[in-house]
């Protein structure tokens, strides 16, 4: 027998779909080139492709950390229920 552990296919949970969700929604928003592919409104005197993509960046940035800090919570939350599930075993 084997002592490596069962390899355990990957398992879609609604967290997941948030995490991918926050870390596409930046590529399809600039990719979408159409959407700010113009000078008005301008802000402060920036016309609007300009601004927007900086508004992104800052967009992203949130994004970026929801997800991480969503992972990091899923992944302590798996830990504790592996535990649990092996120390109930034993």
């Amino acid at each position: 027998m084997s002592d490596s552990p069962a390899v355990k296919p990957p398992v879609v949970t609604p967290v997941r779909v948030v995490i991918a969700l926050c870390l596409i929604a930046p590529f399809v928003a600039m990719l979408w080139v159409g959407s700010y592919a113009k000078t008005d409104p301008t802000f402060i005197g920036i016309p609007f492709f300009y601004w927007y993509q900086m508004l992104w960046v800052i967009i992203s940035t949130a994004l970026t950390m929801t997800a991480y800090q969503l992972w990091q919570r899923e992944q302590r939350t798996r830990r504790v229920a592996a535990a649990q599930d092996g120390g109930a075993s034993e």
